[in-house]
């Protein structure tokens, strides 16, 4: 970076440029908002500013759990019997054919089975967990989830999600509403960053915790500001106690007198600047954000401190599990950061991805998560922090109800279940459904951007007050509130 200035005397930085260039590393994670909220980085008038809802406001964080791989809803929240009944018959047979080629909506999409040999035809492959009603509100849930199965009188799940993406990109399309040949859109969570500003300058407001989506599927797209700028991409925080953020700490050991030295030495330049400057806005901003990344370092080390947290709690979350530590640390450290004001948390779980050994791929892996996010709805709900968090679950796509000669469950975009609890979201409610084998969402469809519409109300928020003029929307990317599962 080119930080000479010409007309600066014999060739010197100047005291501006220098301050400036010094916003880097964790200084930067600061820097976006505060220019925002100084008037540097102006939004565009929608009429309202940002941090004032449109709506009445039902939420005030949102906690977004999302299985990369793709979980199979027909072994999770959508069980069909007649996957049973009918194992073992190929999916050109009646009465398999006639359900996969009766939806309109999906008819171009099938596939077509003439000339195919049949020893390579698609066998309906029967479920692998058996299932029960639970709850007073009677949802059939698979019996993989016992501690899920607990909390299911405050779920609403909606069984008739689809997207259009049949690969791993469909990461990219679930949390974006677009197709990752269309390029790259704002995630859900930058929306909610953008349209809501801070609950708490000394944190970050949009933060993800695991490890996301790669390359291929579309990369940090799943939780990127895009054209909405890089001010609202969530921050990654790491779930290591020692070091969440990068550049989160000093590059060398200091003592905090050192530390508060060198802070109030910055002070005094920074004030010299704003005499020097009085009418720089953006010097002011910048001010702010070294300030603020000041205060980041002194709160973020307490968030993340898990040692005050009681017994009773990290047994609720499997912390001293080692099958659900990893999980139960993450959705204990989201609890503590909405509580905190953090507005969005996204959570990545990888691995689901079962084209063979679905049995072990899945027993393994909600066993890893199920207590994790049963204990965190029960903390949430007993904390009375539920009725204004919204916990999100989601996957980027289902599995088919057949398999090619495997013991697994291909990709599957055309119907599958996701689910949302708190946050004035109706508990105990199913809405949509799919076919009888779980092929088609046949009723109540709902497109992937209409969970973010969801999201979006339930926070105060409308979609189309947030579009940006010279970056027109299609209208299937704003979506449309389920109101089947807003109470």
């Amino acid at each position: 970076m080119n930080t000479m200035n010409a007309s600066a005397p014999c060739g010197r930085m100047r005291r501006r440029t220098f301050l400036a260039d010094c916003g880097m590393g964790f200084t930067g994670l600061a820097l976006g908002a505060t220019l925002y909220r100084d008037g540097v980085a102006k939004p565009i008038e929608l009429g309202n500013r940002l941090g004032e809802p449109h709506l009445p406001v039902r939420a005030k964080s949102v906690i977004w759990y999302f299985m990369m791989g793709g979980t199979s809803h027909l072994e999770s929240f959508d069980p069909k019997p007649a996957l049973n009944r009918y194992a073992g018959r190929t999916l050109d047979e009646s009465p398999f054919k006639e359900i996969i080629t009766d939806s309109p909506h999906y008819r171009k999409n099938v596939r077509d089975f003439a000339g195919v040999p049949r020893n390579l035809l698609p066998k309906v492959y029967p479920l692998q967990v058996g299932y029960q009603k639970r709850g007073e509100c009677g949802i059939e849930v698979s019996d993989w989830w016992p501690h899920l199965s607990e909390c299911v009188d405050d779920l609403a799940v909606v069984r008739s999600m689809w997207t259009t993406d049949n690969d791993h990109a469909a990461q990219l399309q679930f949390h974006t509403g677009r197709h990752i040949f269309d390029g790259f859109y704002p995630s859900i969570g930058s929306w909610v960053h953008y349209g809501l500003g801070s609950l708490n300058d000394n944190l970050p407001q949009f933060i993800t915790l695991g490890k996301g989506p790669g390359i291929c599927c579309g990369g940090p797209g799943a939780h990127d500001g895009s054209y909405l700028g890089p001010a609202h991409s969530a921050v990654p925080m790491g779930v290591a106690p020692g070091a969440p953020f990068a550049y989160g700490q000093p590059g060398l050991p200091q003592l905090p007198q050192e530390r508060a030295g060198k802070r109030q030495l910055l002070r005094e330049l920074n004030q010299l600047a704003g005499v020097e400057y009085p009418h720089d806005a953006e010097m002011r901003a910048r001010i702010r954000a070294y300030e603020l990344a000041f205060r980041m370092q002194t709160e973020v080390p307490k968030v993340v401190d898990l040692t005050s947290e009681t017994q009773r709690t990290r047994d609720l979350y499997g912390m001293d599990n080692k099958a659900t530590a990893r999980v139960g640390r993450m959705s204990l450290l989201a609890r503590r950061l909405v509580e905190h004001g953090v507005r969005f948390v996204q959570i990545y779980d990888d691995g689901w991805d079962a084209h063979s050994k679905l049995k072990q791929n899945h027993s393994t892996h909600i066993e890893q998560v199920d207590r994790p996010i049963a204990g965190l709805l029960k903390d949430l709900k007993q904390r009375g922090m539920l009725d204004e968090t919204l916990v999100v679950w989601g996957t980027e796509f289902g599995r088919t109800p057949g398999a090619e000669n495997s013991d697994g469950r291909d990709h599957h975009p055309y119907g599958f279940s996701v689910w949302l609890a708190g946050g004035g979201i109706r508990g105990g409610v199913v809405t949509g459904a799919t076919d009888e084998l779980g092929f088609h969402a046949v009723e109540e469809r709902h497109y992937v951007t209409d969970l973010h519409a969801t999201v979006l109300h339930q926070l105060g928020l409308d979609s189309r007050r947030l579009e940006i003029p010279g970056h027109k929307r299609l209208e299937i990317d704003f979506g449309r509130p389920i109101r089947a599962v807003i109470g």
